[in-house]
């Protein structure tokens, strides 16, 4: 059978072009150096799966495919939810069990030192990663703001009554300031043109975005916006940059991190070019703890991300999914990931039982392997992989022992951190607090500037101007920064299916 064994693994993976060793295959618990198990570099936008059960060593493997990717030229983002991948930021110390390992494989390890940087969109240390009101749109708001679509519809349109009166929109103060005018001044052009406006819609609003400030998203939105461009930096010595955007304190935010992670999807998509079939991706994003990301999920939101995973891979860009169960994953995206590396499960209870026969479902047929026997008894390091060759099909299913990583098995300290958000080439920038004249301002001088405006309306012959005039005849009011990007984005979010049937604003 081991003959056999080889013989057939060997020309599963056998790879021509560049590729990732993932480790050596393993057959009747015996590790056979000769089965090298192979990830085509080619097929990585396919995206992929990395499941199994607490302290089976999936992050483990996480921590090894970035820096692989990085040592191949390819940039990586990384949602770190736990603080355990910051270990990418160091190398790694040679010890006994790292020799057994790869001794067993036939492969040296070496040390690797990660070009990496710290992003944060909350409290913690890290190069800031902001977006505008305008950027993020009203889609995507309404979704963090849990609206119905009445609110959705309103707050639509104070966003386009800004965009239409060059009012920048840059942070929750300017937002609240146009549902404000919609309200007031402004509440007879908005009749004129749109119908009338529930003073108590606007109020429920206000309550809404001031809650959505008590978790912290005040920081977020803001000025500088985040360059999704920064992401694929590749170093002098041709390694791309590992961005590891550590989110430790929105675990009991679900619905504001998976609609961050969308936003964020939206504008690569939007701003990348289209490239087809590529000889490696450009981008490889993370999604460590992926059940966030649909646990808050409403069936339109699923929608989306399944076309996204669909549309992305055509910039060059994978995604990889980490998980504890392959059955948090929707079928529907779990169907489109090329990439699968499961790690143990246990059957402690029916409902294991019960996800292991599905995560069984998902392999290829194997006559070496009892599948649903097999991965109760994956030791640390261990996974059943299947992947997709050069020609996009599916590789033997192959139970493997997976290669240790370079880089600090083990988490830095926050001075560590701190000392590589120094050394950041681009976090002095990002991190640079502004706050240009914007929506808040602009309403706030006109307001107070109201009673000259009366005073001149009953001068004899005086006309007032309308809203409209007043505002664009305005020499401080500007465009909001990144125009195209942002409306492109927009209509991404509307085709993708998010944008309610109706048409109407209110």
């Amino acid at each position: 059978m081991k003959p056999d064994f080889i013989r057939q693994m060997n020309e599963g993976y056998e790879v021509k072009e560049d590729c990732i060793v993932l480790g050596a295959g393993i057959l009747n618990k015996q590790v056979v150096p000769e089965v090298q198990v192979k990830l085509p570099l080619s097929t990585l936008n396919r995206h992929g799966l990395i499941a199994g059960a607490t302290g089976t060593g999936k992050t483990k493997t996480l921590q090894f495919l970035a820096e692989q990717l990085s040592q191949k030229g390819i940039s990586s983002m990384v949602l770190d939810i736990k603080g355990d991948l910051s270990g990418l930021g160091a190398p790694g110390t040679f010890n006994d069990k790292i020799k057994e390992r790869h001794q067993s494989i036939g492969i040296p390890w070496e040390p690797v030192n990660n070009h990496v940087e710290f992003l944060s969109i909350s409290s913690q240390q890290g190069l800031r990663v902001r977006a505008t009101i305008s950027e993020f749109g009203p889609v995507l708001l309404s979704r963090i703001l849990a609206l119905n679509e009445t609110q959705e519809s309103v707050l639509s349109l104070a966003i386009k009554y800004a965009d239409d009166h060059s009012l920048p929109l840059l942070d929750l103060d300017d937002l609240k300031a146009s549902l404000q005018h919609i309200n007031g001044e402004g509440k007879t052009e908005v009749q004129k043109y749109f119908g009338s406006v529930s003073s108590a819609t606007i109020g429920i609003l206000f309550r809404k975005i001031i809650e959505l400030e008590q978790q912290g998203a005040k920081q977020f939105f803001g000025e500088r916006s985040f360059d999704v461009f920064d992401l694929v930096r590749v170093n002098a010595d041709g390694r791309g940059v590992i961005s590891i955007l550590r989110s430790l304190d929105i675990q009991d935010k679900p619905l504001f991190f998976s609609t961050f992670m969308m936003q964020m999807l939206a504008e690569i998509y939007s701003s990348f070019e289209e490239l087809g079939d590529v000889e490696k991706p450009k981008l490889c994003f993370f999604i460590d703890e992926a059940h966030l990301l649909f646990d808050a999920a409403n069936s339109a939101l699923l929608r989306q991300i399944e076309t996204m995973v669909k549309l992305i891979r055509s910039k060059g860009v994978g995604i990889f999914f980490i998980t504890q169960n392959p059955i948090d994953i929707p079928d529907g995206i779990l169907a489109q990931l090329g990439l699968k590396i499961q790690h143990g499960l246990r059957a402690f209870t029916a409902r294991d039982r019960k996800a292991i026969k599905l995560a069984c479902e998902n392999f290829p047929l194997t006559e070496y392997y009892v599948v649903d026997n097999l991965i109760t008894e994956l030791g640390i390091g261990e996974a059943l992989v299947t992947a997709l060759d050069a020609n996009g099909i599916p590789t033997p299913l192959v139970h493997t022992m997976l290669q240790a990583p370079g880089s600090r098995m083990g988490i830095l300290t926050n001075e560590e951190i701190r000392m590589i958000v120094t050394r950041s080439g681009i976090a002095g920038y990002y991190n640079e607090e502004i706050n240009r004249e914007s929506a808040a301002e602009i309403l706030s001088a006109r307001l107070e500037n109201s009673g000259n405006v009366q005073a001149k309306k009953e001068k004899p012959g005086s006309q007032e101007k309308s809203a409209i005039e007043e505002v664009l005849d305005n020499p401080i009011t500007r465009q909001v920064g990144r125009t195209v990007a942002r409306e492109l984005t927009r209509g991404l979010l509307g085709v993708l299916g998010l944008k309610k049937g109706s048409n109407k604003w209110f």
